[in-house]
């Protein structure tokens, strides 16, 4: 049996996930810095990685739960990464400010996280405030970095389940 067919990968992605989550409420209530609407959109597609981790970790010896938690997991992660670095660009002046940059959340009527959790999905800091910096690199330039590593994971894991399945 593979790793990838056992609970412990998908239960450290899931706790890498709740990680970052936790880590954003921390910067948010603890150190008293103002989420923007991306970064609410960040913490929304975290929870996405979350979700499929949690599928995966449902029923790892089935391929068809595996797939579903990869496929919720690069959407998720590339998601997240695109806003990383959509708003790593508006800080830096690279990129001009979009609509996606408004100081209301829009998610879906079915879907309304910012009305169902305020607390976590209410954006109330404004996109191209830098609020916090570590080693040089701003909040957003960071989760470039970790959603770059979750997708190159991503993809040896995928090469991996591909590769068993050719050796059946």
């Amino acid at each position: 049996m593979l790793f990838i067919q056992k609970r412990l990968p998908w239960l450290l992605l899931a706790v890498s996930a709740l990680i970052l989550e936790a880590a954003a409420l921390y910067f948010q209530y603890g150190l008293e810095l103002d989420p923007c609407v991306l970064c609410i959109y960040q913490r929304a597609a975290v929870m996405g990685i979350f979700v499929s981790a949690l599928i995966g970790m449902s029923a790892p010896t089935s391929s068809i739960a595996r797939w579903i938690g990869y496929i919720g997991w690069g959407v998720a992660a590339g998601w997240c990464l695109y806003l990383a670095l959509e708003l790593s660009g508006l800080q830096l002046g690279i990129v001009q400010p979009s609509l996606s940059c408004d100081v209301n959340a829009k998610f879906p009527a079915w879907f309304k996280l910012d009305r169902w959790l305020p607390a976590v999905f209410q954006p109330t800091g404004f996109c191209g405030d830098i609020q916090w910096q570590f080693l040089g690199l701003s909040m957003p330039l960071w989760m470039v970095v970790i959603m770059t590593l979750q997708l190159i994971v991503l993809g040896v894991v995928v090469l991996i389940e591909l590769r068993a399945m050719l050796n059946r």
